[in-house]
């Protein structure tokens, strides 16, 4: 309950761009919540690549199950600093739902094609998907989320220096606020995307075969957790050791943060959610110890991981594919669904391109791979 927040808590709104009654039950963060869980962009996070091309496992992670991940430490954060728990479950929920198909392969590939023309950014595509090309409501185009969600979205990695171009042209009609940091309950949402992703990374690597638990364990954060089980569970069945490591780091980090975020706010003494936006640095971070630690684990997976034989020939097949259907498509818009053929215009335009990538981005890894065929195999029909 908002008697129960910290005072530098988000406990009002600014509203929405298209003004709407209040819901009698909900908060609007909670609505917010619940327009995210019910909107296509959300649900097609499951067949959307994290590391591994959704089809190579039932057990490896995609967007969404990171995304309900992402959510549930940002909500254990948020509780523990007196933050408002919806708003922060609200943009974790959100904050992969613009990431093209096949992951990090499918956001190059765009940005390949989109190059003379602006780079595709899945962030600020995130906010297009929200504001404007999910189609759910009679009266507007997106969701209609509050400014507080659509903030967070926009600035949770701290304020935008250069902004992609469709958040440029949003801004210029709801002003983000784009110069200043993000509220304290985004920055907890950006926390809590480092802490699941790298850390569920490792557990899928292992799982994966792509390196062994006792090469991790080489790192000092999770090789002291796997100590620690260890020690707590001498008989433990080998399968058990990376789940029991990396709940254990994820808890080091989530009390790392509150530490460091409760130190950082006593030193700022804000007043006000709007003191965290206008501070010179975030309120929410790892401690420089811990924020090392996490760096190793990045340098690890970036060189076993996401540089291994087997990911990077998903990653350059992924994307040669995007790269022909943009192509194809942008040539030919003729060939898109009748919505989106309406709004791509002429062949080879910039609009067009805008439009091919708009409908690319939203695809899921299999639709992808389906289009693909559809388009250069003559023996596959239309």
């Amino acid at each position: 309950m908002a008697e129960n927040l910290a005072p530098w808590a988000v406990t009002t709104t600014r509203g929405r761009l298209y003004p709407e009654p209040e819901d009698p039950t909900r908060s609007p963060w909670q609505r917010d919540r619940d327009r995210v869980i019910h909107s296509r962009a959300f649900r097609r996070l499951q067949y959307k690549t994290q590391v591994f091309v959704f089809h190579e496992g039932d057990h490896f992670r995609t967007r969404l199950t990171h995304s309900i991940e992402v959510a549930q430490i940002a909500r254990s954060l948020a509780r523990r600093l007196r933050l408002e728990e919806d708003l922060a479950e609200a943009l974790a929920l959100a904050h992969d739902v613009g990431h093209p198909p096949f992951g990090h392969a499918g956001e190059e590939a765009l940005n390949t094609a989109m190059r003379p023309r602006g780079l595709f950014d899945h962030n600020a595509q995130s906010l297009k998907h929200v504001t404007l090309l999910e189609r759910r409501y009679a009266g507007f185009d997106g969701l209609n989320l509050t400014w507080e969600t659509l903030e967070g979205l926009a600035k949770h990695n701290g304020p935008v220096r250069r902004p992609a171009s469709y958040l440029l042209q949003y801004n210029a009609k709801h002003d983000l606020e784009l110069g200043t940091h993000a509220s304290a309950e985004a920055q907890v949402a950006a926390l809590a995307d480092d802490i699941a992703y790298n850390n569920h990374d490792l557990e899928d690597g292992i799982r994966a075969g792509l390196f062994r638990i006792e090469e991790v364990a080489e790192l000092a954060l999770p090789g002291g957790a796997l100590a620690q089980a260890r020690a707590a569970h001498p008989d433990m069945p080998a399968d058990r050791a990376a789940p029991e490591m990396v709940r254990r780091v994820i808890s080091a980090m989530v009390n790392d943060v509150t530490a460091e975020a409760e130190r950082r706010i006593a030193a700022l003494a804000p007043a006000s959610a709007q003191d965290i936006r206008m501070a010179s640095a975030p309120v929410v971070a790892f401690s420089e110890e811990m924020a090392r630690a996490n760096a190793d684990v990045r340098v690890f997976l970036r060189e076993r991981m996401y540089r291994h034989f087997r990911v990077n020939r998903a990653t350059q097949k992924s994307k040669r594919a995007l790269q022909i259907l943009f192509q194809l498509l942008h040539g030919g818009p003729q060939m898109l669904p009748d919505a989106w053929r309406a709004r791509a215009g002429e062949a080879g335009t910039a609009q067009a391109a805008e439009t091919v990538c708009d409908y690319i981005a939203g695809m899921t890894d299999r639709f992808a791979l389906e289009e693909y065929r559809r388009l250069t195999d003559p023996h596959v029909g239309g």
